[in-house]
C-alpha cells in the first residue's frame, strides 16, 4: 500500500505549550497537511500560524473551513470533550490530546457521536507507535520472553510545579499524576499486552496545598483537589498482572518505567512518554540485560503520528491504532483506580478494545505503510 496522493487537511485547535511538537511532528508525514490553527487567544494562533506557515482562524472559522478534514484538539483536558463534540458536529474527524475526556460519560459521548456520524476519533498518547515501544511489541510477539505473566510500571516524581509555567491545573479535577501521565503507561501496556480486565487500587495525597517554585508563578499556593499517589494491580485479559504506581509524591526512586516478566525472560520497556529507547532484554541464555537495536523507525519526537495513522485509516480504510476506543479504555482504567480505592474492592472494566496492530517493518520515513 502507498500513501494517498491527497493529504488530509488538518486544523489545530489549541496553540499552547504542546502545539509546537504537533506542528513539527505532523509535518514529517506526507499524508498530513496543516492548513489552519485556532486558539481562544487570537495572538497565540497568529504566532503559531506565522511560525509554521498556515492560516490563523477563530475556532468557528476553522470548524467551518472545508479544507479541514481532521481537527487536532490540543485544548486543556477540561475542554477536550466539548471541543471534540463541536468538531464532530461540524463533520470533522478528531484526534485529541490525552485524556479523551475528564468524565467517563463525556468520553462515551464523544465515541458515540463519532460512530453516529460515521467519523473517526483518535487520541494521544501515540508514543506507542514510536521505535521503542514498537520494538518491544515485536520482541513480545516473536516470543523472546515467552508468555508475559507479570510486570511493573512506575511513574514517580514531585510534580510539575517547579518547571511548568502554569502548574495549577495539574492539581485540579482532570489533572493529577493519573490523568496527566497515566495515559502513557496504560496505553503502552494495552499495546503490549491487550486490554485490561480488572483493577484493584489504593489512592492518596501527601499535601492539601503545594507551593509553585516555577519562575512564572513562584510562591503561588496550589490547592490539591485530586489524589497524587496511585498504587494498583491491573489484571489483563491475556492473564498478565501488572503492579503500577503513578505519583507526584516521590522525590527520587530507582525503578525502570516498565518491566515485563515472562515465562522465558524479561523485558525493560522505555519511558512511554518518549518515542525512543532504551530497550533491554534478559534471557536465560545470556543471563544479563542486553540493549536491543530498534526494529522500527520514529525514535524522535513524532507527536502527530497518531493523527497520521488516523489519516491512513480515513484514506485507505485501514484499522486505526491510536483509536478513540483505546483512549476510552485508558480513561476507564484511570477512573477504576479511584473507584477501587473508594470501594475497597475490584473494578471490572466494561470496555474491551482490540489490541492495536503493530506497525509494519521497513517503513519509509514519513509513511506508515
Amino acid at each position: 500500500m502507498t500513501e494517498s496522493v491527497t493529504p488530509v487537511g488538518i486544523g489545530i485547535i489549541g496553540c499552547g505549550n504542546i502545539s509546537n511538537a504537533y506542528f513539527k511532528g505532523s509535518s514529517a508525514f506526507e499524508i498530513l497537511n496543516i492548513v489552519a490553527c485556532a486558539d481562544l487567544n487570537p495572538e497565540a494562533a497568529k504566532a503559531k500560524a506565522d511560525e509554521h506557515g498556515c492560516k490563523a482562524q477563530s475556532v468557528e472559522e476553522l470548524l467551518a473551513n472545508p479544507d479541514v478534514e481532521l481537527v487536532i484538539n490540543l485544548t486543556i483536558p477540561a475542554a477536550h470533550a466539548e471541543v471534540s463534540l463541536k468538531a464532530l458536529e461540524a463533520g470533522k474527524h478528531v484526534h485529541c490530546e490525552k485524556p479523551l475526556a475528564v468524565e467517563l460519560a463525556d468520553g462515551k459521548a464523544v465515541i458515540d457521536s463519532a460512530a453516529e456520524k460515521g467519523l473517526k476519533v483518535g487520541c494521544a498518547p501515540d508514543t506507542f507507535l514510536g521505535a521503542g515501544l514498537q520494538t518491544c511489541r515485536k520482541l513480545l510477539d516473536d516470543g523472546w520472553i515467552g508468555k508475559p505473566v507479570s510486570g511493573t510500571a512506575f511513574m514517580m516524581g514531585r510534580g510539575p510545579e517547579s518547571w511548568h509555567p502554569n502548574p495549577s491545573f495539574f492539581y485540579q479535577i482532570g489533572g493529577g499524576p493519573m490523568f496527566d501521565m497515566g495515559p502513557y503507561y496504560i496505553t503502552a501496556l494495552v499495546h503490549l499486552l491487550g486490554p485490561v480486565k480488572r483493577v484493584m487500587a489504593i489512592t492518596s495525597k501527601a499535601f492539601e496545598v503545594r507551593t509553585a517554585t516555577c519562575e512564572a508563578e513562584f510562591g503561588k499556593q496550589l490547592p490539591v483537589e485530586v489524589t497524587t499517589h496511585n498504587v494498583g494491580a491491573l489484571e489483563f485479559h491475556s492473564g498478565a498482572v501488572i503492579t503500577m504506581t503513578i505519583s507526584f509524591d516521590v522525590y527520587a526512586h530507582g525503578h525502570k518505567p516498565i518491566e515485563l516478566y515472562g515465562t522465558e525472560g524479561s523485558l525493560q520497556v522505555p519511558d512511554p512518554n518518549t518515542f525512543g529507547g532504551p530497550v533491554k532484554l534478559w534471557t536465560p541464555t545470556e543471563r544479563e540485560w542486553r540493549d536491543q537495536a530498534f526494529s522500527h523507525k520514529y525514535a524522535g519526537n513524532m507527536r502527530g503520528i497518531g493523527a497520521a495513522d488516523m489519516a491512513m485509516s480515513i484514506r485507505h480504510g485501514t484499522a486505526q491504532r491510536s483509536s478513540g476506543e483505546l483512549a476510552y479504555h485508558a480513561l476507564e482504567v484511570m477512573h477504576a483506580f479511584e473507584a477501587s480505592s473508594v470501594s475497597g474492592g475490584q473494578v471490572l472494566l466494561e470496555s474491551k478494545p482490540d489490541q492495536p496492530a503493530p506497525l509494519p517493518l521497513g517503513l519509509i520515513e514519513g509513511r506508515l505503510a
